[in-house]
């Protein structure tokens, strides 16, 4: 297993953020991770990269127990991250923002290594022609591709994506669905958050759900999909369900 998580407890005072949340994950799948604004999604990723340390359980990566390690450590190890509101370097251009990732990865990359690398990873996500333009000057579908180029860059063994389909049209969801797979298809592990349940549904192999902080339901996407508590947690009345699963309107 690329990474376990085992009954994982958060707090922050008399708040419980996360309530024993274990599970698996083998090499190679897309984990969809999905549930309501709130749920504790965010705090289990901070928790599994190494912002914040659980209060109970946890987390074995690689084989090893990193429970309570260092963002820069889980880094060096492979684990790469985005974030829900992107924040790139804005007065920096693409190219370099990309080879900050690559100089801070799994690998100590000298700078015409990590430029060359950062080259590579634009190219991959489509965003080469952007290279030498300012990362402020970036659209939102931009700066999220420009997110995923600073955490590919690393070389990551697990990636975790946070809403990289907040605020894309629909051409920009299916492209970057595309390019969910295309990275997987290069062998790293994702877990990716996410709202647009049309999206997450069509390229997750397993989901997970959780709602205040507990993990309500674990399956296929079509287990997920027919779940009822899931359905009366998260989406609330089933036709509406059912319509945002298959269409995303």
């Amino acid at each position: 297993m690329i990474l376990k998580v085992e009954g994982v407890n958060k707090r922050f005072g008399g708040l419980q953020a996360l309530s024993n949340i274990t599970f698996d994950l083998p090499e190679g799948e897309i984990l969809g991770l999905i549930g309501p604004n709130g749920a504790g999604k965010t705090t289990l990723f901070n928790v599994i990269n190494g912002v914040y340390p659980p209060n109970e359980g946890r987390v074995v990566f690689l084989g090893k127990d990193t429970t309570g390690a260092k963002t820069y450590d889980m880094a060096r190890m492979g684990l790469a991250r985005t974030h829900q509101i992107v924040k790139p370097l804005n007065d920096l251009p693409v190219l370099e923002n990309a080879m900050v990732g690559a100089c801070y990865g799994r690998e100590n990359h000298s700078i015409r290594d990590a430029k060359k690398i950062a080259m590579d990873t634009l190219e991959f996500l489509g965003i080469i022609d952007l290279a030498g333009k300012l990362a402020g000057t970036l659209n939102v579908a931009q700066k999220k591709r420009l997110e995923m180029a600073r955490a590919l860059a690393s070389h990551p063994i697990l990636l975790l994506l946070d809403e990289v389909l907040a605020g894309l049209n629909h051409k920009e969801i299916a492209d970057m669905v595309e390019t969910v797979r295309k990275i997987r298809d290069r062998g790293i592990t994702i877990i990716m958050i996410e709202h647009v349940m049309h999206a997450v549904m069509n390229v997750s192999d397993r989901m997970i759900v959780l709602d205040f902080g507990q993990q309500i339901a674990e399956g296929t996407p079509t287990e997920i999909q027919n779940n009822e508590r899931v359905i009366e947690a998260y989406l609330g009345d089933p036709k509406l369900a059912e319509r945002l699963m298959r269409t995303g309107t």
